[in-house]
């Protein structure tokens, strides 16, 4: 009789490992897929931050050069050209927002990446030499404000 209880016993605690197994390694699994999926997010972010900023400034860069443009001849080919590539780069940086809005919770940090998108939209407008200079600080430190405000969050 002594031999069936041990048997039970026996029986019982392998029973009772597995499932006790089962349950850690469930557990393992889950803090494994979430540890990668925090990870694929912070890359993404890191991309799509950095990514903004370069596009912010290439946009910036072209908003200059379209503004100067204008300044020479507003009907020449430079003007034109120039006016062209800053559509195409408005476009690109508009894009690379849309992923700063989707791969961010923090609505500060889209709202500085709209900020910086639209203060150097804005640097087309400017009626003088001083009014552009004024513009493009203006630009260039939404840019840089959108910068500090995301970094924190890929640190």
């Amino acid at each position: 009789m002594e031999a069936i209880w041990t048997s039970g016993v026996a029986v019982a605690g392998t029973l009772i490992g597995v499932v006790v197994t089962h349950f850690f390694q469930l557990d393992a699994a889950r803090r494994g897929e979430r540890f990668a999926r925090s990870e694929a997010l912070w890359q993404e972010r890191i991309a799509t931050y950095s990514a903004f900023a370069a596009a912010a400034e290439e946009y910036r860069r072209g908003q200059a050069e379209r503004w100067y443009g204008r300044q020479q001849d507003p009907q020449g080919e430079a003007f034109l050209r120039a006016r062209d590539e800053a559509h195409r780069l408005r476009t690109v940086a508009r894009q690379v927002l849309y992923r700063v809005d989707l791969v961010t919770e923090d609505t500060e940090v889209v709202r500085a990446a709209k900020h910086a998108y639209d203060r150097t939209r804005d640097m087309s407008t400017a009626g003088d030499q001083a009014g552009h200079d004024a513009l493009d600080t203006l630009a260039r430190q939404a840019i840089e404000d959108f910068v500090a405000r995301a970094s924190p969050l890929i640190r």
